[in-house]
């Protein structure tokens, strides 16, 4: 297998690894509004990813570093023809984080709610606008190669909110939200427990059918693809990791529902990689426009450099964040958090 396949795939398993991880704490944001009936329950919510959503937030920096080194052309185009989506992530991320670390430091409501109205939005933008652009990626983009070499987009951000990216926005956004619901039933118990594994169930349905709809429109436009077996593979293997997170979630069988919630969103973002292979970004103008794996990769010698560094460095982040989560690995109640005192997000 040549390196640039091989860095392909590093870079789609370190963007799974990202909506994985990150994605719990999206619907966990997400969740705010819909499980928080106070300000006691908010905190609790927050605080089951206190300890964890900085480190989650690492992979997507670790992914944007091996695209930029590894693929530098599709590093320059999509981040410059999706130069405002990503702004508005960016945003959304940066406002997020500031309020998980200063809600607690007011003295009023009105402090508390605005934060808490930030941490929502900057949990519910990200998957939806990255879902848009992953969308538009294997549908095809208005670029087009130029005379002096590399690629253009030639949209705007409208040109990305067709119907097809929407639905895969919306069908990120709702795999998070649910993939966060079942994360908060795992990491609490009592009332917010069952009223979070409600919820799930209730949101995992609205997700199979939106999420169906989307994977069925993905193989549709497809048919001819020389992945097409690897495509409807990947798909109906997230078709039923969902089906079965939904069913262990009904069972109270929380870990093994997040188990395939994890599978579900890593099968469906193959899917959408095997339908990208062997490009990196498809012309829907004229298919001599498509940037191609190689076309778009670094010098042989930049990534056998990077592949090196990659064997040492990636074992030992993979440990300490798996020792982070076990020492984390309690549940939380409202015990925990008292009523008349305000802790921060990282006393989880």
């Amino acid at each position: 297998m040549e390196l640039t396949t091989i860095w392909f795939l590093i870079v789609g398993v370190l963007l799974i690894g990202y909506f994985v991880l990150d994605g719990f704490d999206f619907g966990v944001g997400m969740a705010l509004p819909f499980l928080g009936k106070d300000n006691v329950d908010r905190r609790l919510l927050i605080n089951t990813i206190g300890p964890v959503w900085d480190l989650n937030e690492t992979w997507l920096i670790v992914a944007g570093a091996c695209l930029f080194a590894a693929f530098p052309e599709w590093y320059a185009t999509m981040f410059s023809g999706f130069y405002l989506a990503l702004l508005l992530i960016l945003v959304a991320l940066i406002l997020r984080g500031v309020s998980f670390e200063y809600r607690h430091q007011g003295k009023g409501a009105k402090w508390t709610n605005w934060f808490d109205q930030f941490i929502f939005w900057g949990s519910l933008l990200p998957p939806l606008l990255w879902g848009t652009a992953f969308a538009n990626l294997i549908q095809g983009l208005p670029i087009v190669t130029l005379d002096t070499g590399g690629w253009l987009y030639e949209g705007t951000l409208l040109t990305l909110l067709n119907p097809y990216g929407l639905l895969g926005g919306i069908t990120l956004t709702l795999l998070c939200f649910t993939h966060g619901l079942v994360f908060i039933a795992l990491k609490t118990t009592g009332d917010m427990r069952d009223r979070a594994r409600a919820l799930a169930t209730k949101v995992g349905l609205v997700t199979l059918v939106v999420a169906a709809v989307f994977l069925v429109w993905t193989i549709a436009q497809h048919l001819n693809d020389d992945n097409f077996v690897l495509i409807v593979a990947f798909a109906a293997l997230a078709a039923v990791a969902l089906v079965a997170g939904i069913l262990f979630n009904l069972k109270g069988r929380e870990g093994w529902s997040f188990t395939f919630n994890t599978l579900t969103i890593a099968f469906a973002l193959l899917t959408i990689f095997m339908a990208l292979f062997p490009y990196l970004m498809i012309s829907n103008i004229d298919a001599a426009y498509s940037m191609t794996i190689a076309g778009g990769a670094s010098s042989q010698k930049t990534l056998e450099l990077m592949t090196w560094v990659a064997i040492f460095t990636l074992p030992l982040v993979l440990a300490y964040q798996a020792w982070t989560y076990w020492v984390f690995r309690k549940r939380l109640s409202r015990e925990h958090i008292p009523a008349d005192e305000h802790e921060t997000v990282a006393t989880a």
